[in-house]
C-alpha cells in the first residue's frame, strides 16, 4: 500500500507562486514514477507533470515553463512549483502513482489552489 498527501494549495493572487509538497508513505520501494494532475470542476483531470526517482521529469505544455517538479528521495516528498499562476490555473491538485509491484493506481486526497485575478 502507497500513501500520498498533497499539502501546500492555498489562496493567490495572479501573477504569485505556490509549491506543492506530495509525501509518499508506505511500500516506498513500489514506486518508481511520480505524478501531479488538477482538476477544476466540471472538468476533466488534466496530467501536468511527472518525475522518476532519478530526478527525470516531463511536463504538460500548459504549463511548461512556468511549474517545476522536483523531489527529495531521502524524504520522500515531491514537490511542484507553480510560478506566475493565474486564475486559470485554479484546481484541486493532485499527486499520483502506480505501484510497480501490484499496478495499482495511488491518488492523494488533493490540495486546493485558489488564483484570483
Amino acid at each position: 500500500q502507497v500513501q500520498l498527501v498533497e499539502s501546500g494549495g492555498g489562496l493567490v493572487q495572479a501573477g504569485g507562486s505556490l509549491r506543492l509538497s506530495c509525501a509518499a508513505s508506505g511500500t516506498i520501494s513500489a514506486i518508481n514514477v511520480m505524478g501531479w494532475y488538477r482538476q477544476a470542476p466540471g472538468k476533466q483531470r488534466e496530467f501536468l507533470a511527472t518525475i522518476t526517482k532519478s530526478g527525470s521529469t516531463t511536463y504538460a505544455d500548459s504549463v511548461k515553463g512556468r511549474f517545476t517538479c522536483s523531489s527529495d528521495n531521502a524524504k520522500n516528498t515531491v514537490y511542484l512549483q507553480m510560478n506566475n499562476l493565474n486564475p486559470e490555473d485554479t484546481a484541486v491538485y493532485y499527486c499520483y502513482t502506480r505501484s510497480r509491484w501490484n499496478g495499482r493506481d495511488y491518488w492523494g486526497q488533493g490540495t486546493q489552489v485558489t488564483v484570483s485575478s
